[in-house]
């Protein structure tokens, strides 16, 4: 069994080693995903259910795997992949730079595996006595989102918190070393960290503001080639049905992937709803006011329009909001 320190790194690592393995995927008739090692992705991965799907369009597929979600919408941009997953905020953050993706499909209302978390001797008892602290999380993740609607739900404002932007296994180095005062995060990392010595849960998502997922695809390679894409969705969706039926045999598989430890794992599971659809409108709306948040902060430099980004797959009449 790792231990709790490599378990956090051994993704950063490998999102660091990311580029060479993008060139090495080469070109041709071949869906580069990219996946962060949790979640239905690396079910699907484990399943060879995407590659099923995509054998009979004489395509073969390549992983890439990412820490989390900004670095992997990086590369999604460049046409580096041609398909991910990540959280609600990173994509607000690509599209504000212009970047070159669509939202393909979401998960909405996942779970609630997220939570601002406290360290061990914290007198902290509320939201409200986040003001003035320095709180920790990944800049442009879903946990930068669930920070400031935190803050909001208290009567809080962003200036009211020294922000302390770490990707996540740095953010839990900090964590640990007790160098911030709180840190936002989410699966698997919370799960891990949540059994640490005296580490409590201030809040968590569930508690704050509603939690989607997001499949985007590079704009150029969808346009190209919908039908890879309609066959990928179709395949995760077979995939999700199967793990709402199998939740232990999803837990043991992925702690057999990510080499975190079954019991952190099992509460990592049965804290995701898993469904995937195409984006309604509550999605797009739900979106938005995250992207609006971002913007009114300051945080994104311009006002985005989310429902510009929704792909319509062939055939299917366009209803975003």
């Amino acid at each position: 069994m790792i231990t709790r320190r490599l378990a956090l790194t051994g993704a950063l690592a490998a999102a660091a080693s990311a580029p060479t393995r993008l060139v090495r995927a080469g070109e041709g008739a071949v869906f580069r995903i990219g996946y962060q090692r949790n979640g239905i992705l690396a079910v699907a991965k484990e399943q060879a259910a995407i590659e099923t799907r995509l054998q009979a369009l004489g395509v073969s597929v390549s992983w890439v795997e990412f820490s989390f979600g900004p670095p992997l919408l990086e590369a999604l941009s460049l046409g580096s992949i041609d398909f991910g997953q990540t959280g609600d905020a990173p994509p607000i953050f690509a599209q504000a730079a212009k970047a070159n993706l669509v939202y393909a499909a979401a998960q909405p209302n996942g779970g609630s595996g997220s939570a601002i978390l406290l360290p061990k001797g914290s007198t902290i008892q509320s939201l409200a006595e986040l003001k003035g602290k320095r709180v920790a999380f990944a800049k442009g993740s879903s946990a930068h989102n669930l920070t400031i609607a935190a803050l909001e739900k208290a009567g809080l404002t962003y200036a009211d918190i020294e922000p302390v932007t770490l990707a996540p296994a740095d953010g839990a180095a900090a964590f640990a070393r007790g160098s911030v005062d709180a840190w936002t995060v989410w699966d698997p990392y919370f799960a891990i960290a949540e059994t640490g010595e005296g580490v409590r849960i201030l809040a968590q998502a569930s508690d704050i503001t509603p939690t989607n997922n997001f499949f985007l695809a590079n704009r150029t390679s969808i346009e190209v080639h919908p039908e890879r894409f309609t066959a990928t969705i179709d395949a995760l969706g077979e995939v999700a049905t199967w793990c709402e039926a199998h939740r232990g045999e999803v837990a043991k598989s992925l702690a057999r992937i990510t080499g975190v430890p079954l019991p952190a794992t099992e509460r990592t599971v049965g804290r995701i709803k898993y469904v995937i659809a195409l984006l309604t409108p509550d999605v797009v709306t739900e979106q938005q006011r995250i992207a609006d948040r971002f913007h009114a902060l300051k945080i994104i430099p311009r006002a985005i329009r989310v429902s510009d980004i929704v792909w319509t797959p062939p055939g299917v009449a366009r209803n975003n909001g």
